[in-house]
């Protein structure tokens, strides 16, 4: 079982339309309206391909009745942590041809009674979870400490927490006790200062964050697949895709493909990359369960050489 933490959940509202143009008056061809966060799609992944999951998320009073129903239909737990505010609303548009543009709320302000409050959740609701995964961005009042708080208040950090976050909670999450950390080539970049332009560029970055706090980091590129860097060295897979109908929610699939394939090598690796397509292939922001088509669409590469090797690994 994994507990997932969504600190700045939001109802994702995706629109599908012929060409996004600005300036005009467009009508939408369809329109979908979920309750939705990193850690809760991390979730809702989950038990769709027959795991199990609990997902912590905080949430007003007339935003938790829908959360906690979408959560408990699909077969995850729920455990709403009360707040004043409201969760905010991301648009993603989608074009004809597949071009994605989101537009994501800051959402609410959570006072610091509220911060705590989510930190006692999370320990109180730790019980038998194998991985605690702390999912998308801080909302405003929060900073990053709170993944020192998190770190501390769970048994075996290093061991079981996962931060898939941005900003200041990935920074925090490079110097903590932590199995893994998850971020995109952009997050990558922006926390090492400089354009990841290469594999090569993007193992070498992932390598310097080892010695800091993660025992892993896991690079989600696009259409280029994914790089697993750990002690063991580097490993990169790609994934074939035809006709993608969703990138929304695809590195959240990816993440727990990963750690329902046990967290650590290639083998896990493998199996994240076929998670990450049905989630593509998927209209909605969770994907159909993986089948073995999907796993037969992932190759993945024996290893990335360092840069001093004899080149990039495809």
């Amino acid at each position: 079982m994994i507990l997932t933490v969504t600190p700045n959940p939001g109802f994702d509202r995706t629109v599908r339309i012929d060409h996004l143009t600005r300036g005009a008056v467009l009508r939408t061809t369809s329109t979908l309206v979920e309750p939705a966060g990193k850690g809760i799609n991390v979730a809702l992944a989950t038990v769709v391909n027959g795991g199990r999951a609990r997902a912590v998320f905080p949430a007003g009073a007339g935003d938790r009745e829908p959360f906690e129903q979408h959560l408990t239909r699909a077969g995850a737990e729920a455990v709403a942590v009360p707040i004043t505010g409201r969760v905010r609303t991301n648009l993603t548009v989608v074009e004809a041809d597949g071009t994605t543009t989101k537009i994501n709320e800051a959402g609410p302000t959570l006072a610091a009674d509220e911060v705590d409050a989510l930190v006692a959740a999370v320990r109180g609701a730790d019980e038998g979870a194998r991985y605690v995964v702390v999912a998308g961005s801080l909302p405003p009042g929060v900073d990053g400490a709170v993944i020192d708080r998190l770190a501390g208040a769970l048994p075996d950090p290093a061991g079981r927490l996962v931060v898939d976050s941005s900003g200041a909670a990935l920074g925090a999450a490079t110097t903590a006790s932590c199995a893994l950390i998850k971020p995109n080539r952009e997050e990558l970049e922006s926390l090492v200062g400089e354009p990841l332009t290469t594999l090569d560029d993007v193992v070498d970055a992932a390598r310097g964050l080892l010695d800091g706090g993660p025992r892993a980091v896991l690079v989600s590129l696009g259409a280029e697949g994914a790089v697993l860097v750990d002690a063991d060295g580097a490993v990169h897979g790609r994934v074939s895709v035809d006709g993608v109908a969703n990138t929304v929610g695809a590195g959240d699939a990816l993440l727990a493909g990963f750690l329902a394939g046990g967290g650590r090598g290639p083998a896990a690796l493998a199996e994240a990359l076929a998670w990450a397509r049905a989630a593509v292939t998927s209209p909605g922001t969770v994907g159909r369960p993986v089948t073995d088509a999907d796993r037969a669409a992932v190759h993945v590469a024996d290893g990335v050489p360092p840069r001093s090797g004899s080149g990039v690994a495809t």
